[in-house]
């Protein structure tokens, strides 16, 4: 069996890699001709560790292929992902405009029986409407199936996650479809969940909407524990203790970001909305998470009485490590609050390159840690990248105007950087 993945991003690259990993024959397929090219001299468009390595791997041995040419893709090819991108409109609906158009290709250029896998986070009955794009497209009835095959990727780890996946799910209502798809997974050890389509579309827009929602929660309670000057970090790890809490999504913040939790959300509320139902706690998550990057800079704010004409160091633009991803990153809203604020900014992140419209005379971004904290009044660490956990704080902060660290993230240990002659400032944490 050939597999065709449409849609060569983070997602559709680590499937692609993943099933030739397994032994399958791959074809990657994106309308965007440079990345197709880049793709083929094995280079990636973005950066998610080890995806590189496995890259050149597989281009090396024949098992994957890339090319821009839908007809010729989805032709030689019984097996078809959906891996495009879903961003959100205004209204927070996610824009299924790259969804349809994938589908009107297949029907135009499909020539016998084709399995259609959507790996695209979508809304829930957009594997129907796929069925009706793919028909109206036709113009030869061949048969076809479409199965919901969520994807549960971590940015930053997406490579380790497809191997190890917490779960399989699969939505289909022809059993031939789902056992073709079941096979493609065969070598990969986890709890295989096989459903209806729109069960799965469900289920992949309810995972994450509850993971942000531990986010948000655990981001509001520490503005209480703020007030009552008690430690977040201690009471998060003493609830984590509890099985039936768990420890993961626990640690507070200035928010959630990313590709996933932020349009997802978005989604879910459109769709409850759509069917006159109020899904009043996640509306809750949504505003928390909004407000969050607000609430703690003006806090900050008054520990330096004011941050105008002050030079403030962003370490970590992207909204996690790992990854140079910066869809709705925490950093940016700050970077921009800090600019109407009228502060002097100096920014550095290990991979991720600071958008052109924010960059000016008053917001630099450099390649070293020392150099971006030279004659800062204040550091404001917003990703946790292993770069600055492991920095030289006795060194830096001789270079430093102020000795002042204010942790979004709270990586770094207080005691210690007090101890180093700072003054230490974290998220839920006097």
């Amino acid at each position: 069996m050939n597999i065709l993945i449409m849609g060569m991003g983070y997602v559709g690259v680590t499937t692609g890699l993943l099933f030739a990993e397994l032994g399958w024959q791959v074809t990657g397929l994106d309308t965007d001709t440079i990345k197709i090219q880049a793709l083929s001299e094995g280079k990636l468009s973005f950066y998610e560790p080890g995806l590189d390595l496995l890259l050149k791997k597989h281009i090396e041995s024949g098992n994957i292929n890339f090319i821009s040419s839908p007809e010729k893709g989805i032709r030689e090819n019984a097996i078809i992902f959906i891996c495009v991108g879903t961003p959100s409109d205004k209204d927070g609906s996610a824009d299924l405009q790259a969804v349809r158009g994938v589908a009107q290709s297949i029907g135009s250029f499909m020539n016998e029986y084709k399995i259609i896998t959507v790996k695209s986070t979508v809304p829930i009955d957009t594997n129907r409407k796929l069925v009706q794009w793919v028909q109206e497209s036709q113009s030869y009835p061949h048969p076809f199936d479409v199965v919901s095959n969520p994807e549960f990727l971590r940015e930053g780890s997406a490579l380790y996650d497809s191997f190890h996946p917490d779960r399989i799910v699969i939505g289909s209502t022809s059993e031939h479809a789902s056992t073709v798809i079941q096979s493609l997974y065969d070598q990969i050890k986890a709890p295989l969940f096989v459903t209806t389509p729109r069960t799965a579309e469900m289920i992949k827009y309810a995972s994450n909407a509850f993971l942000a929602t531990k986010i948000s929660y655990v981001n509001e309670l520490s503005r209480l524990c703020e007030t009552l000057g008690v430690n977040i970090s201690d009471v998060t790890t003493g609830m984590g203790m509890d099985q039936r809490i768990g420890p993961q999504f626990l640690k507070a913040g200035i928010g959630y970001g990313g590709s996933c939790f932020p349009k997802d959300s978005m989604a879910l509320l459109y769709t409850a909305k759509e069917n006159q139902i109020d899904l009043s706690i996640l509306d809750k998550v949504v505003a928390v998470n909004n407000s969050q990057t607000t609430h703690f800079l003006n806090l900050w704010e008054q520990q330096l009485c004011g941050f105008r004409d002050k030079t403030i160091g962003i370490l970590g633009i992207s909204f996690k490590p790992n990854t140079d991803d910066l869809r709705e990153a925490p950093a940016l809203a700050i970077i921009q609050q800090l600019i109407d604020k009228q502060a002097n900014i100096r920014v550095h992140d290990p991979i991720a390159k600071l958008p052109e419209h924010l960059r000016s005379a008053s917001v630099q971004q450099f390649d070293a840690i020392e150099i971006t904290l030279q004659q800062c009044d204040a550091v404001i660490l917003c990703s946790e990248w292993k770069d600055y956990r492991e920095a030289n704080w006795q060194q830096l902060r001789t270079v430093m105007n102020k000795q002042v660290i204010f942790d979004g993230r709270n990586m770094l240990d207080g005691k210690e950087m007090t101890k180093l002659g700072y003054s230490y400032f974290g998220i839920g944490n006097r």
